[in-house]
């Protein structure tokens, strides 16, 4: 192989890789900031693209994504010449590839020097307890002022977030005795309300059955005078039923009497009958009729009749 044809062939290699060399592909979510002889071209989006070998350059790759920087703690002093250290977390994103090159040398650095001039301003207006109960008003300041510092470098400001608070060790030592305090009263109050309610419930239990136990002695009491009522309503029905019965048992004597025409001489046995009957009760004076004699003399001689009719036999 001849001279002329090796350098040829890397003549060939050096125009392929120059080639390649201007063919830039811009995944998603970047874009490229390309200059020509030194000042700013244009700015290239998502996809392939060809530069002019020599001439163009890739003056800065851009990442258009959300960016998270977490800064270090930083010193700030509260309205009541309190010390306390405070790290923040930005989260940013870059909106505009050309200012974001040109507009500021060291980003970042940018970001985080504006993040603490911020906070310092802040947090000097407040007190210590507004700083430790205030983080989304301070979150929502330093936002708000640092979306405006950022916008002339291409770049956003989403959110602004205080990572940590901390306060002095001789602050945080009365912090936590505060709160061992606020808990030890928490538990009072609650233990007490729960004795408070339990001797409630206990008093409510005695009063609810106090409540059954008279509630059930009265349906009792209601029980035995209906009982007693219906017996007495019973007794008497049965002593009604009694009496109609022997009314019934007279009714019949004296129908069977009468269609038996009874002489007077029966008539008269039955009349001593109910005699001796009204004789054997509980009265103490009995008034003999004057026919008392005959019904004697009547008795007298069906007791003959009785012993003749004995003889014969």
């Amino acid at each position: 192989m001849s001279g002329v044809t090796i350098a040829v062939i890397i003549i060939i290699i050096l125009v392929l890789v120059i080639l390649a060399s201007c063919i830039k592909i811009v995944p998603q979510a970047n874009a490229m900031v390309i200059e020509r002889l030194g000042g700013y071209l244009c700015t290239w989006g998502v996809g392939i693209h060809f530069k002019v070998p020599f001439i163009d350059r890739v003056a800065k790759s851009v990442r258009l994504k959300e960016q998270v920087v977490d800064f270090a703690p930083q010193p700030v002093i509260t309205k009541d010449n309190v010390t306390m250290r405070i790290d923040t977390v930005v989260f940013f994103q870059i909106t505009d590839p050309k200012l974001y090159a040109y507009g500021v040398e060291n980003p970042i650095m940018a970001i985080e020097n504006l993040t603490a001039t911020t906070l310092r301003n802040i947090i000097g207006d407040l007190e210590l307890d507004e700083t430790l109960t205030s983080r989304e008003t301070i979150n929502t300041k330093m936002r708000a002022s640092l979306d405006v510092a950022t916008d002339p470098w291409g770049i956003k400001v989403n959110r602004v977030e205080l990572k940590n608070i901390i306060p002095p060790q001789a602050i945080q030592d009365a912090m936590e005795k505060q709160m061992k305090a606020e808990r030890e009263r928490r538990e009072a109050i609650l233990r007490a309300e729960g004795e408070k309610k339990s001797t409630i419930l206990v008093a409510e239990g005695k009063k609810e059955s106090a409540i059954l136990d008279a509630e059930a002695e009265k349906q009792a009491a209601i029980l035995r005078a209906e009982a007693k009522k219906e017996a007495t309503i019973r007794e008497a029905e049965g002593q009604a039923e009694a009496i109609l019965k022997i009314q019934q048992a007279n009714a019949d004597g004296l129908t069977f009497l009468k269609e038996a025409n009874a002489d007077s001489a029966v008539l008269q046995l039955k009349s001593l009958e109910a005699f001796a009957r009204a004789a054997d009760g509980k009265a103490t004076k009995i008034i003999i009729p004057s026919e008392i004699q005959g019904i004697a003399g009547l008795a007298k001689s069906i007791q003959e009749i009785v012993t003749e009719g004995n003889k014969e036999e």
